[in-house]
């Protein structure tokens, strides 16, 4: 299935029913007076977050949803049926914004969780409402009013408690194979991701987390270049980002070291606020290194950016390294778990 993160769809809310003007008619009743009734209330448009959906695909196909209109009001002072809602259903993280205004409106991040983007109209008023003591036969009604129209957006952000960075090539695609069940494509060219991957990191009965591959990030991806900064709102919703370096570039003239500079810099462009959350260096492809070269090139890459935060030096497709990432990442998560409490 093809992925989908963002589509603009129109949502109409019903109008509301007209109110009735009648007058009670029966045997031996000539002058009853009135008993209009009143219109009933237009349908909404409800946004409903559902787990079984992963793409917004469908709103490719379809763009306009239209909730149903309020029946008029009818004698005996009956008030209209009111019109039927309108329910859209989404993925589980996605928020709507408002296109007008770029005001958000809500995020919808659990499954069943609802969401009103247009309220229906009133029903118009019968003319029993109109009734007084100085005017009993009243010939007024009033119509519907018009039900809310607006244009929003649906923007999907996975929800996943760590998320990976990296340059295209430096193994996020088989580190997030060793670690859990997904299967995304590896080869032994850039950009073999073109859209994020989930998976599901098993480290023990009742522990588990959510991993999110993105595809990577390059050098001014904040100004529109490569494909990785389309994606970044992905991991805007992690607890933990796991930034995965190539140490055994095949190019000579690639300098680890600035590559994990260049990330950063593009985070902060992107969102400051996604550049400050807790972030960890992984050092991958240990296994193309001779082993008696191994700890200097990685002790020189710690040292050249200064890095004080937690590393690990790994192979990804030899799994070296790999389950004690996924056990500290664990632990890490619980202990925030635990501090919100």
């Amino acid at each position: 299935m093809k992925f989908v993160d963002e589509a603009e769809i129109q949502v109409t809310a019903g109008n509301g029913g007209n109110g009735c003007v009648s007058f009670r008619r029966e045997k031996f009743i000539p002058l009853g007076g009135p008993d209009g009734g009143n219109g009933g209330t237009g349908g909404s448009v409800w946004i409903e977050a559902d787990e079984n959906l992963n793409t917004l695909i469908d709103f490719r196909h379809q763009r306009s949803f239209k909730a149903e209109r309020g029946e008029n009001g009818a004698s005996r002072e009956m008030t209209g049926r009111g019109g039927n809602d309108a329910l859209i259903k989404v993925p589980v993280g996605t928020v709507v914004t408002a296109c007008e205004t770029e005001e958000q409106i809500g995020d919808l991040t659990t499954h069943g969780q609802r969401l009103l983007v247009a309220r229906g109209g009133r029903g118009g008023a019968g003319n029993v409402n109109f009734k007084t003591s100085t005017n009993r036969s009243p010939q007024k009604a009033t119509i519907g009013q018009p039900g809310e129209e607006r244009d929003v957006r649906l923007e999907l952000k996975l929800l996943a408690d760590v998320g990976l960075l990296g340059f295209p090539n430096a193994g996020k695609s088989t580190f997030i194979r060793a670690v859990s069940a997904a299967t995304p494509k590896v080869a032994d060219y850039p950009f073999t991701t073109l859209h994020p991957n989930l998976g599901v990191v098993s480290v023990g009965p009742l522990k588990s987390f959510v991993i999110a591959d993105i595809p990577g990030v390059i050098e001014g991806a904040s100004e529109g270049a490569g494909l990785g900064i389309q994606f970044l709102k992905h991991v805007s919703r992690t607890r933990l980002l796991l930034h995965l370096v190539d140490i055994a570039p095949l190019d000579d003239e690639t300098d680890p070291v600035d590559q994990v500079k260049i990330i950063e810099r593009e985070l902060k462009n992107f969102d400051a606020k996604l550049s400050r959350q807790p972030r960890w260096l992984v050092l991958n492809k240990i296994d193309l290194i001779p082993y008696d070269e191994r700890e200097a090139r990685i002790q020189s890459i710690i040292k050249r950016l200064r890095w004080k935060k937690p590393w690990f030096a790994i192979s990804g497709i030899a799994r070296e390294g790999t389950e004690a990432i996924a056990k500290k990442a664990m632990a890490f998560l619980d202990k925030v778990d635990q501090d919100k409490k």
